[in-house]
């Protein structure tokens, strides 16, 4: 299978083997409906090195199961019914046209996870590079061919789901212009249970879709290992502080351990080689001077070391 066929474009970039791996913070509502906030999280993820941001987008009238709309919480602007709080951590297309400015000021690429319908209707209006579908969501056919219908790649996230959901999923989607991410959707997940080599399942039961990693254990690692594995995109969640209010806050990483996840993973994959040995340039001169016997097959070959 050629490798370009696993190749997908996502607005000027392309992600997939032998690309650079596509990195996205992952803001989701962790911005709490404060402008200011989705700002200063986009200026981490570009001050890191990151090639997008994500946000979720909702109407949560549709979202929001309706027995639960009454239900009072308590939240950092007082008590409110739920169906209120939801709409209070949403932007209006004012607040995205903010975003979409703000991020094409930074150099960085926005796109978000449309939760229903409606809201890929409103992500129409931009020019995002991509969809992404939420595990969560990865069930809801007639979303899918809402995502599908417009043309655009879609990122899917295959946490809480069975292989056969799955499968039915990607049928739903079509192979074609799809980028799988293998996810737990636990948060934070635990380390036995992120199951790394589910990328490498993936790759060989999906051998023409690049193989994505949605992270959201807590902790740099794991992510990295993921890199190393051959996962083409990288997506975790990021906050300006692990201890604001919100559900998805500690599952997140703040900005200084996203510019430390950004630059290990290029140097990652950078380390990573294409898997032919050779003997370097650099290597001639401790050749040199430490190997006793030169060997009666290496002698020529190692007289014409490989370019590097």
């Amino acid at each position: 299978m050629s490798t370009n066929s696993r190749l997908r474009t996502l607005g000027n970039r392309e992600a997939g083997p032998g690309r650079p791996v596509y990195v996205t913070g992952e803001i989701g509502i962790n911005h709490n409906g404060d402008l200011e906030n989705a700002f200063a999280l986009i200026d981490a993820a570009a001050d890191a090195g990151c090639d997008a941001v994500k946000f979720q987008k909702r109407t949560p009238e549709v979202c929001t199961p309706r027995d639960q709309w009454e239900i009072e919480r308590d939240t950092p602007w007082g008590r409110m019914t739920y169906i209120d709080y939801r709409h209070r951590v949403e932007f209006d297309e004012d607040g995205y046209r903010a975003i979409d400015e703000y991020c094409k000021k930074r150099g960085i690429a926005w796109f978000a996870s449309p939760w229903d319908v409606e809201s890929v209707a409103f992500l129409e209006k931009f020019d995002v590079p991509c969809y992404k579908v939420a595990s969560a969501s990865l069930t809801d056919d007639e979303l899918l061919r809402a995502m599908r219908a417009t043309g655009r790649t879609v990122i899917l996230s295959t946490g809480m789901s069975t292989p056969k959901q799955i499968r039915h999923a990607v049928e739903v989607l079509g192979s074609e212009n799809i980028l799988l991410c293998h996810a737990t959707s636990t948060y934070p997940a635990k380390a036995e249970e992120l199951n790394l080599r589910m990328i490498n399942t993936l790759q060989d039961e999906y051998p023409n879709v690049p193989i994505g990693y949605s992270g959201h254990e807590t902790g740099l690692q794991t992510t990295l290992a993921a890199v190393a594995l051959g996962a083409t995109f990288v997506e975790r969640h990021i906050t300006l502080d692990r201890a604001m209010w919100g559900s998805d806050q500690a599952a997140s990483v703040e900005p200084g351990g996203l510019s430390r996840l950004v630059r290990d993973i290029r140097t990652i994959e950078e380390s990573l080689g294409d898997g032919v040995k050779k003997v370097y340039e650099s290597e001639l001169g401790p050749m040199k001077k430490l190997r006793r016997v030169t060997g009666v097959v290496a002698e020529a070959e190692a007289a014409e070391p490989a370019a590097v």
